[in-house]
């Protein structure tokens, strides 16, 4: 099934023309071998812009607030967003209130792992939340020097 999954992200890549950094970026979440471990858990879409500076990722996170979502980074370079998925009901004012409908959802416990490309600056990432959207900015590192060639005289 793996295997199925990375022919889709490479003709998935050929088509759009993803830059093989963001190919990895996009697909390791979906072709990651550790997904059976996260079994229960929501997998809460998100969305990856690619600018010169930095990646910025945009993930809907409803009825979450910043302190109910966890941002780290595990083994260097994979980006990883949890959430307990817990949500308080407002309890009525008076007593003997007792609700007569719930049709909101609670939000799913939430776990998604990205694996960052070289260039990712994993000590310059802000995250914040507002109005229901969890917005990362990863910023990118400089480009290395271009060797450039000297040439040396044999005397």
């Amino acid at each position: 099934m793996s295997r199925v999954i990375d022919d889709v992200a490479a003709a998935v890549n050929h088509l759009f023309g993803f830059p093989e950094t963001m190919e990895k970026l996009v697909f390791h979440s979906r072709s990651n071998p550790e997904a059976n471990e996260n079994k229960g858990v929501g997998s809460s879409p998100v969305d990856i812009l690619d600018s010169p500076k930095e990646y910025i990722f945009y993930m809907d996170v409803p009825g979450l607030s910043k302190s109910d979502i966890q941002v780290t980074v595990e083994d260097e370079k994979t980006l990883v967003i949890r959430s307990n998925g817990k949500r308080k009901r407002e309890d009525g004012e008076e007593e003997g209130c007792k609700y007569i409908r719930l049709e909101r959802r609670v939000p799913q416990k939430v776990l998604r792992k990205f694996r960052l490309p070289e260039n990712a600056n994993v000590s310059a990432i802000t995250a914040k939340c507002e109005h229901g959207v969890l917005t990362l900015v990863v910023e990118k590192l400089p480009p290395p020097p271009k060797s450039k060639t000297v040439e040396v005289a044999i005397s």
